[in-house]
């Protein structure tokens, strides 16, 4: 089940207020301008994951409280089958399976992305994403086009990149079919994710 916008949004928005915070207060702490801060807390706006966890981190609580309504309570050791996750769809078309969701005091967000081939996004910039920490990325099918700063490459199954997330960073799925690949978000040390 893909968690609903508007849920999301209103957990935020009740969690925000409880905390005494203001929009304005918010709207720093997700680096956004305090009209699209507002715009993503009422539900207008898609919400990305950058802006989920630094709304996360800012309200204290984990993302998946934001993302289901539901503290991560799982510890020591949790299992997640092979079809199993929460499913998010997020950013064009991009498919996360987070793989480990109710696995609580997480220092790293497993997740099983599938990035859609599109023919347009060939010949385009590649919009790159910052958030702190680090990232792995393991291509398990299809080829994944890689940008990190002015640096582009290809990677294909079995090849791993593993970079500074803090700077811009950002894939497509190229050579004709999408592409999956594991993501690995880790958190920077003594630091809550993004």
């Amino acid at each position: 089940m893909e968690p609903d916008i508007k849920e999301i949004a209103n957990r935020i928005r009740i969690l925000r207020e409880d905390l005494g915070y203001t929009a304005e207060e918010m709207a720093e702490a997700t680096g956004r301008a305090v009209d699209e801060y507002e715009r993503q807390e009422s539900g207008t706006q898609d919400l990305s994951f950058t802006f989920l966890y630094k709304c996360a981190n800012k309200l204290g609580v984990d993302v998946i409280e934001l993302l289901t309504g539901e503290t991560p309570h799982l510890r020591g050791y949790c299992t997640t089958r092979a079809a199993d996750g929460l499913v998010i769809k997020r950013r064009a078309g991009f498919e996360y399976l987070h793989k480990a969701p109710y696995f609580r005091d997480k220092l790293a967000e497993p997740f099983l992305v599938t990035a859609p081939y599109s023919e347009d996004a060939q010949d385009a910039p590649i919009h790159l994403s910052y958030h702190e920490g680090q990232e792995i990325d393991y291509v398990i099918s299809g080829r994944l086009r890689f940008a990190f700063e002015d640096h582009v490459e290809e990677i294909g199954p079995g090849d791993l990149v593993m970079y500074d997330s803090g700077r811009g960073h950002g894939m497509i799925a190229c050579g004709g079919e999408p592409c999956t690949f594991l993501a690995i978000v880790l958190k920077p040390q003594g630091k809550e994710i993004i």
